[in-house]
């Protein structure tokens, strides 16, 4: 009698990354194999800028998630910053996914994407993101475009806004995981603290709501952040924040006329940061420029783009 036939599968722990374009949906994907927001998402390329760790614990196991910039041509020094960030995760991962918008045509930057794959052993699956935006019919070229464009693991066609697919998904990440203990606790969900994500958040309101009218070239700093008691009234938590501009005419935007956009990037980061802390919090915002920061490496590392840390 064999004695093993009822015994519990063995968990499997692992690292998966996400690579890709920029504005493809990495950090929407993110978000939701891992069942809540913790990467910043908006209509603008290039808005992860760090490389994001974000953990999801199962029954099968833990996936831990690294979400990264998007990879395209750099013409900064951020700009190199965040690619370096993008292709340092290849080789430090047990899966790697590579999503994709469904376009039956490859991009010079896709064929480059794809050049880079090939110098890694990693498993890749190709996800092909935004499916509740095409007929499924314009699916199957794309499909056969990347069967026939490398040798990839397997092609998953999801829609990291509506969900669909991304069960299939997780499924196929957990079987290309080794078996092993987790690597964080299951009630873990990121690495980042709560001051780098409340900066991230800022960041998030700013860019989605001065949309096309101030470039990337905005940093957010948590200058404080202090949790206080008030007696009958529950706790409180005091953040005082910077938002960086490299441009006075930039500044003045952010501000808006008589305040009115930087109270709006207040309110809406404000109420993200008290779902996320379950706490009150009383927001001060304030705006500086820094000259051309995206060239200057002092500057960078001040504001948590340190490349010697890659």
């Amino acid at each position: 009698m064999n004695t093993n036939e009822n015994a519990p599968a063995a968990k499997k722990a692992g690292f998966a990354t996400i690579i890709g374009r920029p504005n493809v949906g990495k950090s929407t994907l993110m978000n939701r194999m891992i069942g809540q927001k913790i990467a910043i998402t908006s209509y603008k390329p290039q808005t992860t800028r760090n490389q994001i760790r974000t953990i999801y614990t199962g029954d099968e196991g833990q996936i831990v998630f690294l979400d990264t910039p998007g990879i395209h041509e750099s013409r900064t020094k951020l700009g190199e910053y965040m690619v370096k960030a993008a292709r340092g995760t290849l080789k430090e991962v047990d899966v790697v996914l590579w999503l994709v918008e469904p376009r039956a045509k490859l991009t010079d930057e896709d064929k480059a994407i794809i050049e880079l794959l090939r110098e890694v052993r990693t498993p890749v699956i190709v996800v092909i993101n935004k499916i509740d935006k095409v007929k499924k019919a314009e699916l199957l070229p794309v499909i056969d475009l990347y069967a026939h464009a490398g040798d990839f693991h397997e092609i998953i066609p999801v829609s990291a806004r509506t969900g669909d697919g991304v069960d299939h998904l997780m499924e196929e990440i957990f079987r290309l995981l080794p078996e092993g203990e987790p690597f964080y606790d299951e009630d873990m969900v990121t690495t980042q603290t709560e001051r780098e994500i409340s900066a991230e958040i800022i960041r998030e309101k700013a860019l989605r709501l001065l949309q096309e009218e101030v470039p990337h070239g905005i940093a957010v700093t948590i200058e404080t952040m202090k949790t206080r008691h008030r007696k009958g009234r529950g706790d409180i938590c005091d953040i005082e924040a910077s938002i960086i501009c490299e441009r006075e005419g930039h500044k003045r935007i952010v501000i808006g006329k008589d305040g009115t956009m930087l109270r709006r990037i207040g309110t809406d980061a404000r109420k993200d940061i008290e779902n996320m802390i379950q706490c009150q919090v009383n927001l001060k915002l304030w705006v500086k420029v820094r000259k051309d920061w995206k060239d200057d490496d002092t500057q960078m590392r001040s504001f948590g783009y340190d490349a010697r840390k890659l």
